[in-house]
């Protein structure tokens, strides 16, 4: 082969295998920017994994890969949850939310994952009430623990709908309460002495009653008031009338009284 044929053909590979470091480059760039900063997908013990440990993440990513099954969201500065914040994650068997600022959870937030999702992490968050309607058909075992709850009616509905996870019912404490000697203590222990929602319809009751009585109070007050306010009237016309020359008064009266008949 002439040596011009050599060097035009070591030209041509070079370039192509040039060519394709680029592409190759390209692509593992776009796949790289594609995750948010400081999150990355991996593989453990053969399900596919998506990591954001502790990456200042301060909402829910949204590129996150469809097939993953187990995430990782912990140690971030989320707030909230909003509707259908994994609703593209149909396959997801883990959730981890731990030591974040969840302060609300939207209902519908989980919604998409009841069928496959086993495990919901939501301990050290900032959650004080939240409704049961959040967890509505959701089968996972459910971690709440060390959140400022609000020990009330809604909390014990909440604990009655969801599956908790072993070990975690004792860090779910009562950080306030209607009743004082309840702050402090598990809540778990609470409601095995304290029906909340019970009381709570006992005091509905009573200031229906109490609102009931008001009205019927003032009815009365009103039907006195008119009556007594009617007699003055009339006393005051019987007075006139006897004011009256005698012929006239006793014409004023026979009209008064047929008409008081």
């Amino acid at each position: 082969m002439p040596a011009a044929e050599r060097v035009l053909l070591h030209s041509v590979t070079m370039w192509l295998l040039l060519q394709s470091l680029l592409l190759l480059l390209t692509s593992c760039l776009r796949s790289a920017t594609a995750f948010p900063r400081g999150c990355y997908p991996s593989e453990e013990e053969g399900l596919k994994t998506f990591r954001c440990s502790n990456a200042r993440l301060t909402e829910v990513p949204r590129d996150i890969p469809n097939d993953t099954n187990k995430l990782y969201l912990d140690s971030n500065q989320i707030p909230f949850l909003p509707r259908d914040a994994f609703r593209d994650l149909p396959l997801l068997l883990e959730l981890d939310l731990s030591h974040n600022a969840i302060a609300s959870v939207e209902s519908g937030a989980f919604r998409g994952l009841a069928e496959h999702l086993h495990s919901l992490d939501l301990s050290s968050n900032r959650l004080v009430s939240v409704s049961k309607d959040a967890f509505s058909n959701l089968k996972a075992k459910v971690n709440l623990s060390n959140n400022p709850w609000l020990c009330d009616c809604q909390l014990q509905e909440l604990i009655r709908t969801v599956d908790l996870a072993a070990g975690s019912s004792g860090g779910i404490v009562c950080d306030s309460s209607a009743q004082e000697e309840h702050i402090g203590k598990a809540f778990l222990q609470v409601i095995a002495d304290t029906d909340f929602c019970n009381v709570y319809k006992k005091t509905t009751d009573i200031a229906m009653l109490v609102t009931m009585f008001g009205w019927f109070a003032m009815v009365i007050s009103y039907l006195v008031y008119y009556v007594r306010q009617n007699q003055e009237d009339a006393r005051r016309h019987l007075e006139y009338l006897k004011s009256l020359p005698s012929k006239q008064r006793r014409s004023e009266e026979s009209s008064t009284i047929s008409t008081v008949v």
